[in-house]
């Protein structure tokens, strides 16, 4: 089914280079869509868009990195402007940070970077979209979480606590735009299957994905196909919402 039936349906992906954002960029582009392909790699946006116009699609390539506040601001006003407008915005931008260690033992410098990009650079996306769809009266807006801001992983201070404060912005934030037609959700993935998942030791992927009931990592279409519909028109009345992507290990 195709949920988007305006053929000027327009979406930026942040983090469109590689990941659950560049299959989240395909997707959607398939579907008709749009797509503004952002990412901190330069080259590896325009490629993302360039191979969606192979395909047959629309699509758009920038820079742009969620730590730099003014480059920011003028790579999305960019992105906006060669679109014509903007529907929704997916933020797949995200690291881990240093893992595997004990929370006494994470570095500061590096626990600033991590939730200057998860969380900080969320915000500040957010702040540089909100006016636009404002304006409109029409927005569809989505973080990407984890499992771990719900649970928090171990050996992930850092990032569990980035991922569990993007989740509370979003529930905030959602309320002060739900007469707007605005709807802001988060999307919260257990181990989702990339290369390099697969380049990872047996035993690592064995314990992953022991903590996952289904017993598999996700699958990149379903993250995918989930992405497009929350950002689509049928997504109406849900926001502030957390989707689960985590083949039932969330327990809320």
């Amino acid at each position: 089914m195709n949920y988007f039936d305006n053929p000027d349906y327009t979406v930026i992906v942040v983090g469109a280079g590689r990941g659950i954002g560049r299959a989240a960029a395909d997707f959607l582009a398939a579907q008709g869509v749009f797509v503004g392909c952002l990412d901190s790699d330069e080259g590896s946006a325009n490629a993302a868009a360039e191979s969606i116009r192979q395909q047959g699609g629309r699509a758009i390539g920038a820079r742009l990195d969620v730590t730099e506040d003014e480059a920011m601001a003028n790579a999305i006003g960019g992105a906006i402007n060669s679109l014509g407008h903007l529907d929704g915005l997916v933020n797949c931008a995200g690291i881990t940070g240093n893992t595997n260690i004990k929370a006494h033992e994470v570095d500061p410098t590096d626990f600033d970077r991590v939730l200057a990009i998860n969380l900080r650079g969320a915000f500040m996306l957010s702040k540089h979209v909100l006016p636009h769809m404002v304006s409109r009266n029409y927005g569809r807006l989505l973080h990407i979480a984890s499992i771990a801001g719900k649970e928090g992983n171990a050996g992930m201070t850092a990032y569990s606590t980035s991922k569990a404060d993007l989740i509370g912005m979003v529930k905030s934030m959602a309320k002060d735009y739900v007469d707007r037609g605005i709807t802001i959700n988060a999307l919260a993935p257990a181990v989702i299957r990339t290369a390099m998942v697969d380049a990872m030791p047996k035993a690592s992927q064995d314990y992953m994905t022991a903590k996952i009931p289904m017993g598999r990592c996700g699958l990149l279409e379903e993250a995918a196909q989930l992405i497009a519909w929350i950002v689509s028109p049928a997504c109406s009345f849900t926001t502030g919402f957390t989707f689960d992507l985590s083949g039932g290990r969330a327990t809320y």
